[in-house]
Formats: structure tokens, sequence, C-alpha cells
């Protein structure tokens, strides 16, 4: 992502368009054979103003800007990378419905409806779809550690509730239980679940699913992304895509034009923006680096912090390595490398 430049005037969507969209399970605006979804979505960071309420008019100018401008077809909102632990349900629908509102047809735009309490999933649910939203993604519930039967309940629950797609997301380094191949194969016979956002790190499991059943797969994990293509998945569900959306669509053209070269040069340009969102996390990260691209989307809330100092440096390093151009001078000023 090279200097924004000029921010172009937001585009309207014909509020139509979003009265008449849970009138059944349509196709999302950017899907495609085999691509519920879209290929590459970005998990949108919330935007807080300075005394850390909600901004919606910003979180619609961020999210014009990271799908006219980074390279995104699809934008989840509400999810962990949202601060969806922090956010209450009515910020979450307003946050939805102003995103939904800003980018219109431009984009598939996935709601964040999943949580450790089905009755609570199925209400978040039932309110994203009143305010629009293209698709849900539901967590595996955490803190409860149920047995595969009650995800199968839960996941199954929440499914009916709508009638939106699903994308479930597989995470046990937050779950702790992993949803197992054979209860993926038990889900996907269920007509609205799509697709799966694998944060396992299990491409041998993945690799299972995909040869025994139509779920798609989009890769949870940026530095895994390079290779969950190489085993089947469609596309990617992105933290580093705040930053570099553009170059995540050129790997996965290059992959899929059959230049592996290509897209594993693309892979290792990558590397500093990885090590980075490794080192602090993901919200710190996505907030951080739109800071120093040159959009202040405010502080995470506790029990998240903001950056210190010296993450401030370290990441700009990083991001300077990946040949980006910073425009906030203050946060750049001073690095120290690693």
């Amino acid at each position: 992502v090279m200097r924004p430049g000029p921010r172009a005037p937001m585009r309207r969507a014909d509020p139509r368009t979003h009265q008449v969209a849970s009138w059944a399970m349509t196709v999302c605006p950017t899907a495609a054979p085999g691509r519920p979804f879209g290929r590459v979505l970005t998990a949108m960071v919330t935007p807080f103003d300075a005394d850390g309420d909600l901004d919606v008019a910003l979180a619609q100018e961020l999210a014009s800007y990271l799908v006219d401008h980074v390279g995104n077809d699809g934008l989840v909102v509400n999810g962990t990378t949202g601060e969806s632990p922090t956010t209450t349900d009515d910020e979450k629908e307003r946050l939805l419905r102003a995103v939904v509102e800003a980018v219109g047809d431009r984009a598939t735009v996935v709601a964040g409806a999943g949580t450790n309490n089905t009755a609570h999933s199925v209400e978040l649910a039932r309110s994203a779809e009143k305010a629009g939203a293209h698709g849900l993604l539901v967590v595996t519930p955490y803190y409860s550690r149920p047995p595969q039967e009650g995800l199968l309940s839960h996941f199954t629950t929440v499914a009916d509730a709508t009638d939106l797609p699903v994308m479930l997301y597989d995470i046990p380094p937050r779950s702790v239980v992993p949803i197992q191949t054979d209860t993926l194969k038990r889900l996907a016979e269920h007509p609205r679940i799509k697709a799966v956002k694998d944060s396992k790190h299990d491409l041998w499991a993945g690799s299972e699913v995909l040869s025994n059943s139509d779920l798609a797969y989009y890769s949870g994990e940026d530095p895994l992304n390079l290779p969950w293509l190489s085993v089947g998945a469609v596309g990617f569900v992105s933290v580093i895509g705040h930053v570099v959306g553009d170059r995540l669509r050129r790997m996965l053209d290059a992959y899929e034009a059959g230049d592996i070269t290509g897209a594993r040069e693309v892979h290792e340009g990558l590397m500093p923006v990885y090590r980075s969102m490794n080192y602090v996390g993901g919200v710190i990260f996505a907030k951080t680096a739109l800071r120093l691209c040159g959009y202040e989307t405010g502080h995470p809330r506790l029990p998240l912090p903001q950056a210190t100092d010296e993450q401030v440096r370290v990441i700009t390093s990083d991001l300077w390595d990946a040949g980006l151009v910073l425009v906030n001078p203050d946060a750049a000023a001073e690095v120290t490398p690693r």
C-alpha cells in the first residue's frame, strides 16, 4: 500500500438493496464459484474517538478505504480484530449498518456473531441480518470447552436462525476446543454453512475436510496464507490486509495463474509485516500500522493496551523493511532496529 493521498468521496449504497438482503440465502456481492465470501477479506478494526466511543463516521471512511484503495473485496466486522469482546450489542449493530451503507455491493460484509452463549449468538446473527450483513462469522464457543456434539448443535442453531451464509471460525488457540474433522464434515451438510476460517494451523486436517466436503477454506493466519493456497484454500481473512491487501490479492492472483515463484516472492516480501503482527498481536498491530499509514483509529479498549513507544518503533521498522510508505512522521521517528 502506498501513500493514500486524497481520500475519495464515499459512495453511498442504495438503501433499497439492503431492505431485501435477507429475503433468501443470496449470493454475497463478491462471491464466485467455490468462493462464497470473495477472495481477500480484512477483519476490520473498530475505530474509537478520543473519548473511546465508537466513531461511526470514521468506520465508514475506513471501510471505503480498505475496499476502494487497499484491494479488499470483503470485510469482517465485529470480529476479534474488531474488539468484539469489548463492544456492546448496540455498538455492533450501529457499526455494521454503517459499514454496509459505506461499501454497498462493492464488498462482502461478514458480521461476527459468535459467542460462547448460543442464545446470544442467535440474537447477534438476527441483528446482523436486519442490519444488512451479507454473511456471518461464527467462532467456536470459547472458555466453555463444549464437546463436539455441543459444537454441532451450537453452529447448527445459529445457522438455522437466519438466511445468511455462515463461515465457521476454527481457532483453538483462543477457544481451546478445535472443530474436529468429522464435525466439520457433518456441519458441511447444512445448506447455509459454506466455509471455514481456519486458525488451527493444521493443513492436514484442512485437506481432509476439503477432500470430503464442499466447504470453502479461508486462511485465518496471515503467515500461512500461501501454504493454505497449496492445499486448496480460496482466500484469506486477514489482519495485515489493513495495509497490504493489494499484495495479498497479488499473491493470490499469481498462485492461481500458476506463477508459484511470483506468489512466493510476495509472501517473502511480507515477512516483516508478519513478524510485527505476531510481535504485538492483531488489534495493536492493525491500529498502529494504520496510524503509521495515515489513518488514526483510536486506541484499543482495555484489556488491550495501546502500543508502547518501543513497539511503535519496531512496527515502523518492519513496515519500512516491507516497502510501505509511512505518512505519520511523529510515529515513524527514531526507529531502533531489532
